[in-house]
């Protein structure tokens, strides 16, 4: 119960700094375009959690494939990318600054890299 504790703690601070990189790299240049990172950021894991959820694992015909599961895949790893690649966008674009591109980056694959984190250390086991 202590290392579930500690877990969540140690998530928590480090999902705080990212917001709070995404925040300030906002909020320093008055330019609120970075924020857009949280939201891809946020929305990242949806396809992969309901592609898993569409594909039925206790089929009796494992040969079918998991092009759903593939699917949701791709489409994280489209939303992850997009998430890296819209502030250097915004930036190249002269809308945001550098800096504030590197601080809403490095916020935004820490928020991702908490999602991921929490959903890998609190998954359920499933037993038949």
């Amino acid at each position: 119960m202590a290392a579930g504790l500690k877990t969540i703690i140690a998530l928590s601070f480090v999902l705080a700094i990212g917001f709070l990189l995404v925040i300030l790299s906002s909020a320093l240049w008055k330019n609120y375009l970075p924020l857009l990172v949280v939201a891809t950021y946020v929305i990242a894991p949806l396809p992969n959690w309901i592609c898993s959820r569409c594909s039925n694992p206790d089929d009796f015909m494992e040969s079918a494939g998991n092009a759903v599961i593939d699917f949701g895949r791709f489409c994280t790893g489209f939303l992850v990318v997009m998430g890296v690649a819209l502030p250097a966008l915004l930036a190249h674009c002269a809308l945001i600054e550098y800096p504030a591109m590197a601080m809403s980056i490095v916020g935004g694959l820490l928020i991702y890299g908490t999602i991921i984190s929490f959903t890998m250390f609190f998954q359920e086991e499933q037993d038949f």
